[in-house]
């Protein structure tokens, strides 16, 4: 059976993978970790690199080598992880930078009726 027949059975056919929302929160991660100050401690570690070989057993590809993949997949630059705006919107987290905003409006609208 192919998985596009099973996915139709289970009713779950068109919605992302396991796989894709995997990357997509791994991205997410990264551009959050990114925005962070240099001191913090998620932040060291996400830059650090060890100083040995891997040993046997160990993973092929580190965390770091991973994010970048899927970067590459999704044409993303790191970079672009430094406005969350931006991160939200390519990241796929359309969504939650809609609700930020709408958000913030409701916190000017209080702030705009309080003074007055």
């Amino acid at each position: 059976m192919r998985n596009e027949h099973i996915k139709e059975i289970m009713g779950v056919k068109g919605k992302p993978d396991t796989i894709d929302i995997i990357q997509q929160k791994r991205v997410q991660w990264y551009g959050h970790v990114r925005r962070m100050p240099e001191e913090r401690i998620p932040k060291l570690i996400v830059d650090w690199t060890p100083w040995e070989r891997r040993k046997r057993g160990s993973p092929r590809k580190t965390r770091i080598e991973g994010v970048q993949a899927d970067m590459t997949k999704r044409n993303l630059e790191p970079d672009q992880s430094r406005n969350r705006e931006e991160w939200l919107l390519v990241s796929g987290r359309r969504r939650q930078l809609l609700k930020s905003r709408i958000d913030r409006e409701i916190k000017q609208d209080k702030k705009q009726y309080t003074t007055d």
